[in-house]
């Protein structure tokens, strides 16, 4: 398998979210592939164990790992943070922008929610390019820009309005960022937004057992892997319920509506529902 040249020894990963699910199991990846990690996470419980987890598996034992409790929804942490790694490890090959919480909210309630997910889930991305992206630019060297989003911020299922808001704005703020980088510094980073299906972490709530339909972090990191190993920017994954196959008709779907000026979602309204339903089966 082909790896992107960031993802080699002696270089360093900067992980937010990264005391447990997906940006644990991608930090585990990359400390296998003997690199320095930095994991970022607001539980410093959680926190601790990641660490260790991670430390077990570098190459330079815990020399290799720096552990920063902080809410990425603080841009002046963030900022230190960048101070922290640079002065700790010398430069930033990989940025995973992959903090992220659930429990929203509909459109017209929660304003307390709304802005809880808005803090983390897109400020956190953006407090995160601010800080690093530029200095990354400057090392001149081949880098990536990860930042985790959601099919949720593509085809808009009701029932949570503000987590759908929030991971459409990531995906439509990493394409820009794709765009921009490469125009930028000779095109040496490369941006990727990463959508995972059905998976099992405790961004939904704690679950005493995986669900036969999920993926596991495990199997998300190393679509990650494979993806950026590709040259991907768009990085999604199935799961063991849904197939490639079937994303990409929902994706058109959902991108019909406007076409065809549909009602509004209209793969969950039950006027188009047997419409939708011979579409997929066809």
């Amino acid at each position: 398998m082909t790896k992107h040249p960031a993802l080699s020894p002696g270089r360093v990963a900067v992980i937010t979210g990264g005391a447990g699910g997906i940006g644990l199991a991608a930090a585990r990846r990359f400390a296998g592939f003997g690199m320095q990690v930095c994991l970022v996470d607001a539980n410093a419980e959680a926190l601790a164990g990641a660490e260790a987890d991670v430390a077990a598996l570098a190459a330079g034992g815990a020399g290799d790992v720096l552990a920063v409790a902080l809410n990425v929804g603080d841009a002046g942490a963030i900022e230190a943070l960048r101070g922290q790694v640079y002065d700790r490890f010398g430069e930033v090959a990989v940025l995973m922008n992959n903090a992220g919480i659930g429990g929203g909210a509909g459109a017209f309630d929660h304003p307390d929610r709304w802005r809880r997910l808005l803090q983390v889930n897109l400020w956190g991305v953006i407090n995160g390019l601010q800080a690093f992206t530029q200095a990354m630019i400057d090392q001149q060297t081949p880098c990536a820009i990860v930042n985790t989003g959601s099919k949720q911020g593509i085809t808009n299922p009701p029932g949570d309005a503000a987590y759908n808001v929030t991971k459409a704005a990531v995906k439509s703020l990493t394409e820009s960022l794709a765009h921009q980088l490469r125009n930028t510094g000779g095109g040496r980073i490369s941006a990727h937004l990463l959508i995972p299906g059905f998976t099992y972490t405790g961004i939904s709530g704690p679950r005493p057992e995986k669900p036969p339909g999920a993926w596991s972090a495990d199997q998300v990191a190393d679509e990650l892997v494979a993806g950026m190993g590709r040259g991907d920017f768009y990085i999604l994954c199935p799961d063991n319920d849904v197939t490639r196959a079937m994303d990409e008709k929902r994706i058109q779907w959902m991108a019909d509506d406007l076409i065809l000026n549909r009602a509004a979602l209209s793969r969950w309204d039950p006027d188009y529902k047997a419409a939708f339903e011979t579409y997929m089966g066809s």
